[in-house]
């Protein structure tokens, strides 16, 4: 006589329920791990391009922890069941040692077949694989939210009872996006400059216009009480189309003069640029202040139909200007010069150091050559220098800073016009420690 199980069943149905139980938790554990895994801009991407399945898959997601709390019931559902099944199974075959034969069978076979194997398959393939099951997600998601929602409530007033209070988590959308960015690619130079430019988009909205503009010093003005013809003259000699204009002192801008303005004007007073009035022929000047954001200047630009400003600091004083152009090179890097360094005062030498003019900004060294020095504190190399140093360097003084070498190499007044900079050997992240002055 065949023997059975002490619920009344056959022992081969008994063993069938098993593993019908164990394909049921694996089905799930691969949904959980699929379902996390899955990149969102990917299933975003099919979902616009029409695919249901990823629409359904979106939608699922937007309840996600609904959804993972369902999952997770019915997995442990399905354990437990399983095991106390097997349990009596082996008891009924074995005696009480059925017992412990019961935990290490059905410890082994949940772990590989209800845990790693279809955890390790979603892991690799985790679109194609939640795109598979997203029906099986829907119908337990379904069969068990009332129970998930009365436990999660459940929960909630639990961790109150701490003075832990749940919320919804802060979205980590940039951050994915940034960390998706630095796996992005290889050390192949391409591949860098891609990086610094989808690492300079998102920045837009934190950098501000006074960390990229051109300091008034390297600003190229014009006098306005001069002949007209020579204005012209020095108009016509400049590589800037846009040239800001000034009366009494340079900072004193009254106007912003266009290069082909001019010459329209000249060509209207029959070649005579004497009887040109230069202030006729200048616009108005925009003035903003240094702490505008990058893309809401962008947007001004855009909205404006303007390419040029002059930024003022707190006080209304003039430092410098920004262009479209120095926005869009930003993003794209310099997109005026050709040749392998395309950086203006940065001249690479054949020891792997850098001769730096002081102006040189940190953002741009950070993108051009993949650096991470700070530009919290200062916007110039000089400037990090002078911030960490916390005095004015004599020529030939050496520091170190953030495992960098800094070496003066020119100083006018208070002002360092030039410096040697050393950058690690190692490729590895310099330490972020505090500088100190090399013996």
């Amino acid at each position: 006589m065949e023997p059975s199980f002490d619920l009344g069943l056959p022992l081969w149905l008994a063993a069938t329920i098993i593993i019908l139980l164990l394909a049921v938790s694996a089905l799930l554990s691969v949904s959980e791990t699929a379902l996390t895994s899955a990149s969102r801009p990917r299933l975003f991407g099919l979902a616009r391009k029409g695919n249901r399945r990823a629409q359904r898959v979106n939608r699922l997601r937007e309840k996600q922890d609904q959804v993972l709390a369902s999952i997770l019931l019915g997995n442990n559902l399905v354990n437990i069941v399983a095991s106390a099944l097997a349990t009596g199974l082996l008891v009924d075959l074995f005696g009480d040692a059925g017992v412990a034969y019961s935990a290490l069978a059905m410890t082994v076979l949940i772990v590989i077949f209800g845990e790693v194997l279809p955890k390790t398959l979603a892991v690799n393939r985790p679109v194609r694989t939640i795109l598979a099951f997203v029906g099986f997600v829907e119908i337990t998601f379904k069969a068990l939210a009332p129970v998930s929602r009365a436990m999660q409530w459940v929960v909630g007033h639990v961790l109150r009872m701490f003075g832990v209070h749940l919320g919804r988590g802060a979205s980590v959308s940039e951050e994915e996006l940034r960390g998706a960015i630095e796996l992005h690619g290889g050390p192949d130079a391409d591949e860098k400059r891609e990086r610094a430019m989808l690492r300079s988009i998102l920045d837009l909205a934190e950098v501000e216009v006074g960390q990229i503009m051109i300091h008034r010093r390297q600003v190229a003005s014009i006098d306005a009480d001069q002949k007209p013809s020579a204005i012209l003259e020095q108009a016509l000699a400049s590589r800037h189309t846009r040239i800001p204009i000034w009366r009494g002192q340079p900072d004193n801008v009254i106007g912003v003069l266009h290069a082909k303005a001019m010459l329209q004007a000249l060509r209207a007073h029959r070649g005579d640029p004497d009887a040109i009035n230069v202030l006729e022929v200048a616009t108005r000047p925009w003035f903003i202040p240094e702490s505008t954001r990058l893309l809401d200047q962008l947007e001004a630009f855009r909205r404006r139909h303007e390419h040029f400003a002059l930024v003022v600091d707190e006080y209304g004083a003039l430092l410098g200007v920004v262009t479209l152009e120095d926005i869009l090179e930003e993003i794209v890097g310099d997109i005026a010069e050709r040749h392998e360094y395309r950086m203006p005062g940065v001249r690479p030498q054949s020891d792997g150091s850098y001769i730096l003019d002081g102006h040189v900004t940190i953002r741009e060294l950070n993108r051009e050559f993949d650096w991470h020095l700070p530009d919290t504190a200062a916007d110039t190399i000089a400037g990090l220098v002078l911030h960490e140093a916390r005095r004015i360097p004599d020529v030939g003084q050496i520091f170190n800073f953030y495992g960098f070498r800094f070496e003066i190499l020119r100083r006018r007044r208070n002002q360092i016009q030039a410096l040697r900079l050393t950058p690690p050997t190692s490729k590895t992240a310099a330490p972020l420690a505090v500088g100190a002055m090399a013996e």
